[in-house]
């Protein structure tokens, strides 16, 4: 087995991925940011992705009302690193393609053959309605579509340098993209829908799978198992990103009690709010995003796979995780985002059979 690829989902809102008032506490900046990426390099991990969101929940934790821009903030982060790679998102009803294609070329020159963009299409249509950007609860059924031809006017400017796209959502006229990027620009999907993972199969380079459950490694192998079976329709090399958080310490029982802690302070309002948002899509199917990151039983950590023990017990379960076919990386976020990357990169990845070759 080759060796997977490790990266880390940077806390660009604040509070990172817990929804609960008993959970580290923070607010996002370039700075924290900077030391978070620093440490990842540091540890050999071979890519950092910011988010993009726009509005957050609210709820007594403020949850993800606070947040930096993706772009503004991976361009800054170019600058500072040398090796490891950064992905931004792109919410794709805000920015143009030809603009987004643009902004891609310009980070590419600032660190060469290390950048990428993630493709969001959005699942919360209040980030969009407070700036009248939301196209209508029918787009839920086009957005795919719409991030098709989104993704072709980009391929098209930086393969070419010019774009005479004609489709149904974009019109180009002899637009034109110089200088064009030096290197390719790699393409992220996360939609696991039927659609999404056609989408991905397609157009993207990776595509992220979120992990479910608590201690259950290889619980999203399904969803692994429908993006392999895309790429061999359309014959390309996609792999699969799957998204983990590790709450990690030097034993199980310390750890289980910071987990407990966690959920004995969840943000009820603000998961109110997120349920709210997640239930517009009433046509996603069981797989999609809209669907899961509100189910009761985990919302604390929006249904996120989290890997919950010691630092040897999480090794072994990130190692299961790595077995499954067509998985390429694995993208973690933590708790204690700084002391969680010095517990990983110093006594989890050490002991991960899967990262052996990679540090």
């Amino acid at each position: 087995m080759a060796p997977i690829d490790i990266g880390v989902f940077i806390p660009i809102g604040n509070n990172g991925w817990l929804i609960s008032t008993t959970s580290p506490q923070y607010m996002p900046s370039f700075e924290l940011n900077k030391q978070i990426v620093a440490k990842a390099e540091k540890y050999n991990f071979d890519f950092a992705l910011s988010m993009i969101k726009l509005r957050g929940f609210g709820g007594k934790s403020e949850f993800w009302d606070h947040n930096l821009e993706s772009f503004t903030l991976m361009s800054a982060l170019a600058a500072v690193t040398t090796k490891i790679k950064l992905f931004a998102s792109t919410a794709v009803l805000t920015l143009p393609p030809a603009l987004v294609a643009r902004m891609a070329s310009t980070i590419d020159s600032v660190a060469p053959g290390r950048f990428g963009i993630n493709i969001v299409t959005g699942w919360q249509s209040a980030e969009y309605t407070q700036m009248n950007l939301w196209p209508g609860d029918a787009y839920f059924g086009y957005r795919y579509d719409y991030a098709t031809e989104y993704v072709q006017v980009m391929k098209d400017l930086w393969d070419q340098g010019v774009s005479n796209f004609k489709g149904k959502h974009f019109t180009m006229e002899d637009c034109k993209l110089s200088p064009q990027p030096a290197n390719p620009i790699k393409i992220v999907a996360a939609g696991q829908s039927g659609r999404g993972v056609e989408f991905a199969s397609n157009y993207a380079d990776f595509n992220f799978a979120m992990g479910t459950g608590i201690n259950t490694p290889k619980a999203y192998g399904d969803a692994t198992t429908r993006l392999v079976e895309a790429a061999e329709k359309t014959g390309r090399d996609v792999g699969s990103y799957v998204l983990f958080m590790v709450i990690a310490d030097e034993t199980d029982e310390k750890a289980q009690a910071k987990w407990k802690l966690y959920n004995d302070g969840v943000d009820n309002d603000a998961l109110s709010w997120m349920t709210k948002q997640s239930s517009k899509d009433t046509n996603a199917d069981a797989n999609s995003t809209a669907k899961n990151i509100a189910l009761p039983e985990g919302a604390v950590n929006l249904n996120m796979g989290t890997l919950v023990g010691s630092y040897e017990k999480v090794a072994g379960m990130l190692d299961e995780a790595a077995s499954i076919p067509g998985t390429k990386g694995i993208m973690l976020t933590f708790d204690d985002f700084l002391g969680g990357l010095d517990a990983f990169g110093e006594k989890i990845q050490p002991l991960m059979k899967s990262r052996e070759g990679k540090i």
